[in-house]
Formats: structure tokens, C-alpha cells, sequence
């Protein structure tokens, strides 16, 4: 290792898996952040960082950013990525999940699973020795919130007593930033429509862990109310991969709670937009909004690069 690394802070006593982001603490979240912002500077110094370390990829769903930045991120330090298309992978389907955990964790370093089920998930975590890495689930979407969160630190100097609104259906990256956004400090204020509401369980966990960062999360129904004076406006599609069925019946019900600049205006001056991508323009916001100079979707998906070679670096190495 190139000695001008630093190594991550060991006595942080960091979990082996990152499949919730419940499993990190806010000093652990300190530590990706510190590591995120010095990857980034001076990615010279992490060139050989992961050499001799390989990473199995299982992606049940398509994708653009979280495939090409974790293969980048590994092969920019030494490693190897090994991609496991959606067209052939589904757990337990053509092989029990244990039996894939295991196999896996003889072969590589560690997992990257991006799946349809948490559960299934957490069970491959189970029967797995290596570190395994949730890249998106039906309930958690730790590794784009914990980017956000980076993202809005880069622009503000710190997210605690940040104020974020978020803007349209309580999915997995609702509950990703509630959890995150408890343990940097922030303010959340989520506004969805009735019976859209994030899950009530890990709104009561994420509750109870901003209270030791001073941090809030209010539910709202009014995004108007939910925008009002925040720093930061975030949504996401109004249905999912897997709600497709639901396209139809979810546009017409989440309709009001487009973003837009006449929404926008409510929040404060300085107020940027920010969307996990990829974004149905014309429908949770408009070409307007993205194409704004308060929009910084692109700097977040730049830096799912960086807090991935980061989180890389603190579970492999």
C-alpha cells in the first residue's frame, strides 16, 4: 500500500456488512466521509489499494450508476469486478441463496448485490464470510444516501441542521436518508401522499438515532410545507422497479406532488434539487428543475464513484 494512504480507523470497530446503513454509526459515516473526500483528491493514493481483491456484482435489476461506478471504483484501486447480469442471476431461483453465498465467498473478497428483496439479501449475508454490500433493495438504498449526504456536505460545509426536503413516495430511498440523514444531524421533512408513507418501523428507528445528532424527521402531506425554507429538495420516480403495474394509478396520485419551480420557490434562496436518477422528466420533475443551476444530480452521480471506493475501501481492505 502507497504509504500516503491513510488506512480506515479500525477502532471504529466497523460492521462487516452494509446492507441496512443502520449497521454505521455517525463516527463510522465520518470516517466514509473523510476517506470519500480524500479518494476523491487524490485517487493516485488508492491506485493499488485493493490489488489482489475481487468483487462478485449480483444484479437482479438493471443498471447505469451503481454498476459502472462500483466496477470503476474497484479497477481504479487494483481489483476485479465480477458482473453477474439480471437477465441470468435470481437468487434462490437456479440456486438456493446459501449455497451462492457460500460458493461466492471461497472465490472473491466480497459481494455487491443489487436485489428485489431485502430479505433474500439478508440471507445471502448470512451464509456469507466476505463483506456483503446492498446496492439497492425493495427497503434500503444505503449506498445512494450516503452519497447524498456527502454531496450536500461538499455544498454546504456540513449536513447537521441541514434542512431536506423529500418529495413523493416513502420507498427504499426514503428510508435511506432518514437513516443517514440520522446520523449526520440533518433535518428531514417527508411529504407523501396518504398511504404512501415511509414504513413506520424504521421511521421510529431513524427517529430514535437523530435524537443523539440533534437531528428531526417530520412527516408531511403538504409538500408545499414540507419545501418551505429547506436547503435541499429531493425526489425520486413515483414507481419503482417491480411497481410497473402501478405506473398508471401511482401518476395520477402522486400528480401534485411534482417538483417544479413553482415549488422550488418555496424553499430557500440558496435551495439545490436532487434526484437518485434515473428521473422521468415531466412527471416527479421538470425539465426546468433538472436542467436548473440549483440542480446537482450530476455531482451526486459523480460521487456515488468516490463514497463507493470509499465504502470498498473500509469493508475490503
Amino acid at each position: 500500500m502507497n504509504a500516503q494512504v491513510q488506512a480506515p480507523n479500525r477502532a471504529l470497530s466497523l460492521s462487516a456488512d452494509l446492507l441496512t446503513g443502520t449497521e454505521w454509526n455517525a463516527a463510522h459515516v465520518r470516517e466514509l466521509f473523510r476517506l470519500a473526500t480524500d479518494v476523491k483528491a487524490h485517487p493516485d493514493r488508492y491506485k493499488t489499494a485493493l490489488a489482489g481483491r475481487s468483487l462478485a456484482m449480483i444484479f437482479e435489476k438493471p443498471s447505469l450508476r451503481t454498476r459502472v461506478t462500483f466496477e470503476v471504483g474497484i479497477s481504479t484501486m487494483g481489483g476485479t469486478a465480477i458482473y453477474l447480469d439480471h437477465a441470468d442471476t435470481h437468487l434462490g431461483d437456479r440456486e438456493s441463496i446459501p449455497d451462492v453465498a457460500r460458493c461466492l465467498s471461497r472465490w472473491v473478497q466480497g459481494i455487491v448485490a443489487r436485489v428485489f428483496s431485502q430479505k433474500g439479501l439478508e440471507i445471502l449475508a448470512s451464509y456469507a464470510s466476505v463483506p456483503v454490500i446492498n446496492a439497492l433493495s425493495d427497503v434500503y438504498h444505503p449506498c445512494q444516501t450516503l452519497c447524498d449526504f456527502f454531496t450536500l456536505e461538499e455544498k454546504f460545509g456540513s449536513a447537521r441542521g441541514l434542512k431536506l426536503a423529500y418529495i413523493g413516495d416513502g420507498n427504499n430511498v426514503c428510508h435511506s436518508l432518514m437513516i443517514a440523514g440520522a446520523r449526520v444531524g440533518a433535518h428531514l421533512r417527508i411529504a407523501t401522499p396518504a398511504g404512501y408513507e415511509p414504513d413506520a418501523e424504521i421511521l421510529a428507528t431513524a427517529r430514535r438515532d437523530a435524537a443523539a445528532t440533534q437531528g428531526t424527521i417530520e412527516l408531511f402531506r403538504s409538500p408545499e410545507a414540507a419545501v418551505s425554507g429547506v436547503q435541499a429538495v429531493y425526489t425520486d420516480v413515483w414507481a419503482s422497479m417491480g411497481q410497473e403495474a402501478e405506473t398508471e394509478e401511482r401518476a395520477a396520485i402522486f400528480a401534485p406532488y411534482q417538483v417544479n419551480t413553482a415549488l422550488m420557490s418555496h424553499a430557500a434562496s440558496d435551495a439545490v434539487f436532487l434526484h437518485c436518477l434515473p428521473a422521468h422528466r415531466g412527471s416527479e420533475v421538470t425539465d426546468e428543475v433538472m436542467e436548473s443551476p440549483r440542480s446537482i444530480v450530476f455531482d451526486q452521480a459523480e460521487n456515488r464513484l468516490h463514497v463507493q471506493k470509499a465504502i470498498l475501501l473500509m469493508l475490503l481492505r
